[in-house]
């Protein structure tokens, strides 16, 4: 089976998850704004904390235009929690343990290590701006965590 690349124009994959406090969450409670949704690795390490944070310093940005971001990795809610205190982010970060929302979006795949040739599964860092119908209007796969903050905002 080929992976998902999701381009501007699609419909953007609906999905229903967990927050890092257990409430349920669905893509489609936010039709009539726009979304942020941007993929990272893990909680606490240093690039997903580098995107996290650029993420909550541009969030007034982000509410000026009518938009949320939502963050998903495959932590769970314990970790999300921790991790969204730890760093006071403002927005909600989904947890999605079985990659079933990597899967819709394209952001689970192979990956290299970067000191070896060596590979293996995870998550592709990647962002994907939405727009208050539900379509994709910018995705950017394999996004260096320090220019997503920076790079979807401007898409709004």
């Amino acid at each position: 089976m080929a992976q998902v690349q999701l381009k501007p124009g699609d419909q953007a994959p609906d999905f229903e998850t967990l927050d890092e406090n257990n409430q349920k969450v669905r893509l489609s409670d936010f039709r009539g704004k726009k979304v942020v949704l941007y993929f990272y690795p893990k909680d606490e390490t240093r690039g997903c904390t580098v995107q996290a944070c650029g993420f909550r310093d541009s969030y007034p940005q982000v509410q000026e235009k009518n938009a949320v971001v939502l963050g998903v990795s495959p932590d769970d809610a314990e970790s999300h929690k921790a991790f969204k205190a730890n760093h006071e982010l403002p927005f909600p970060l989904l947890v999605d343990t079985d990659h079933a929302i990597h899967d819709l979006y394209g952001t689970w795949g192979e990956r290299k290590r970067p000191d070896s040739d060596e590979t293996f599964m995870g998550v592709l860092r990647s962002h994907f701006v939405i727009d208050e119908d539900g379509k994709v209007v910018d995705a950017k796969y394999r996004v260096a965590p320090e220019e997503s903050p920076e790079l979807s905002i401007g898409a709004l």
